[in-house]
């Protein structure tokens, strides 16, 4: 006779368990922060330290008793530890927070991108947090009292774990108060509930979004530039990826890493920016949108068109070249190229200069091409620039940034910015050439969607909820270059514009100021945001 050797589990206990369980294995970030929230470790904090563990399990495990039925508890268990254990991995290696943000980011990445954080120490985590705590609940044989007992019983576990949980928190308020209201970070950092509550976020905001995108800005008009200069513009707006300020030599960090544009003698650095989000799936529609950051949400922005409909509105020509994970619906309505996919897996920056001289001269009316780059994507850093670039070292050279130095991760990502460097000088010089040849008003704007931490705070990448991140997710390389046709035909003073290089600025202004530096009279333009206006003969 063969004896089944599956352990035996009331099914109330299997619930108690699961809830420790998830609060004791996955949240090592949480609890770190949460100690130095309230004093940090001592024998003075250890009852409100275990109060506080014992009022979450009591919350776990009045929320878990709600789907605790036969059917039921062991598939939803399982979810709950192989989602956790990769949140665990990324809060725990990165020093990621999430939020719907972080969520929206990751589920709008492409796959290329979604490869390069796979790992072995990943998945030996889930393997172990994951895999192996949801084989043992399956295997384990539950027992569930049947009818109107188990209800009463479920019921009386809710109720008496919501009643001791209010009286700890009763008890422990006057401590647990003030350190929740100065530390909101925590709530991005207990998980499972960080992520429930962040796809529920993302759930709700793709179900607000409007069928019918609202139109903007329908009157522009251009201006029919300067007397003697009525030559043909066409401007490049270069969408950067996670550079940060910090890291560029023309703002004033020690490592050369802009020699080429330093040579640049019309070259625009402004050095006090800061972005719209920390990540791509935020950013990108947020600035290309009239919003502006307080006003931004993602049901508002893909409900009404944005600077890219507004331009073409004023009849120019608007093309946008990818070269990475697309344009988050900023292009939705213009012409879109998508060159992200190359037979070697990795497309260089460089790609998006390709055949931009042909267009250019083939092109019959002002135009605008927007270049979205790869730029400094991580983890793999040393993926964002080609052998030429390679100049500083030793280099990180793995997605596991916890096994390098952080020397090497710097000097791997100061690499990449030593491409985005050389790559929008190859820009501004092509720009020259045609402009000479073609006979056109030439100008490039370039930005960065976000920045990066590497490794400041014990935080790596980036994507941090807006209210906690800090600076190095945050300030932003932006420059501005133009042709001297470019100054004469829309009457721009150099002059000014450099004085204002030190102003701080903000991805706010960056709708109002494309639409400034090309005289576009529209009812949605907001002169206050436009860098460039104040510097125009007409100001």
């Amino acid at each position: 006779m063969r004896l089944n050797t599956a352990p035996r589990i009331h099914a109330s206990l299997l619930i108690l368990g699961a809830s420790v369980f998830l609060l004791a294995a996955y949240n090592g970030n949480f609890w770190r922060t949460f100690f130095s929230a309230t004093g940090g470790l001592g024998l003075s904090q250890l009852p409100l330290h275990l109060g506080s563990f014992a009022l979450l399990v009591l919350l776990f495990n009045a929320c878990l008793n709600l789907i605790n039925f036969r059917l039921i508890v062991k598939p939803v268990l399982v979810v709950l530890f192989m989602a956790t254990s990769a949140t665990y991995y990324f809060m725990n290696e990165y020093g990621t927070a999430i939020d719907k943000s972080m969520i929206q980011n990751l589920l709008e990445t492409d796959v290329h991108e979604a490869f390069e954080l796979l790992n072995w120490k990943l998945i030996l985590t889930i393997g172990l947090l994951g895999i192996v705590p949801s084989v043992l609940v399956c295997r384990a044989q539950v027992r569930f009292c049947a009818g109107k007992r188990g209800l009463v019983l479920q019921a009386a576990n809710i109720g008496g774990s919501l009643l001791a949980a209010a009286i700890l928190l009763f008890l422990f308020f006057k401590s647990l108060a003030p350190a929740l209201r100065e530390h909101r970070e925590l709530r991005y950092l207990l998980a499972p509930t960080n992520y429930i509550q962040a796809i529920n976020g993302y759930v709700k905001q793709k179900r607000a979004q409007a069928l019918v995108v609202a139109p903007l800005g329908m009157d522009a008009t251009r201006h029919a530039g300067a007397s003697g200069n009525s030559r043909r513009s066409v401007t490049l707006i270069v969408v950067g990826e996670t550079a940060r300020a910090a890291n560029f030599s023309l703002n004033g960090y020690a490592r050369v890493t802009n020699p080429e544009l330093a040579r640049q003698p019309d070259l625009l650095n402004f050095t006090d920016v800061q972005s719209c989000g920390t990540a791509t799936a935020v950013s990108v529609p947020c600035v290309f949108s009239s919003l502006g950051r307080e006003n931004y949400a993602d049901d508002k922005a893909h409900a009404q068109e944005g600077l890219l409909d507004v331009l073409s509105h004023a009849g120019f020509g608007v093309l946008w070249r990818d070269n990475n994970s697309g344009c988050k619906g900023a292009c939705d309505r213009v012409q879109y190229e998508d060159l992200s996919a190359c037979a070697g897996g990795e497309c260089d920056d460089e790609r998006l200069l390709d055949g931009l001289p042909e267009l250019i001269r083939n092109a019959r009316k002002d135009l605008v091409i927007v270049l979205h780059q790869k730029g400094s994507h991580g983890p793999a850093y040393w993926k964002r620039a080609p052998a030429a670039f390679q100049r500083f070292g030793p280099v990180c050279r793995t997605n596991q940034l916890e096994s390098c130095s952080r020397e090497s991760i710097v000097a791997a990502y100061d690499n990449s910015i030593l491409y985005t460097d050389h790559v929008l000088n190859q820009a501004i010089e092509l720009l020259k050439a045609s402009g000479e040849k073609e006979q056109v008003n030439t100008a490039m704007l370039y930005f960065s969607d976000h920045g990066e931490s590497l490794g400041e705070h014990n935080l790596y990448l980036h994507g941090a909820p807006y209210v906690i991140s800090p600076l190095e997710q945050r300030a932003v390389p932006f420059m501005l270059w133009l042709s001297e046709g470019f100054r004469s035909r829309y009457e721009i003073d150099q002059r000014c514009l450099t004085a204002r290089t030190g102003q701080p600025f903000s991805h706010d202004n960056v709708f109002h100021s494309v639409l400034g530096m090309h005289r576009i009279a529209t009812a949605v333009y907001n002169p206050g945001l436009d860098i460039v206006g104040p510097c125009t003969h007409e100001a």
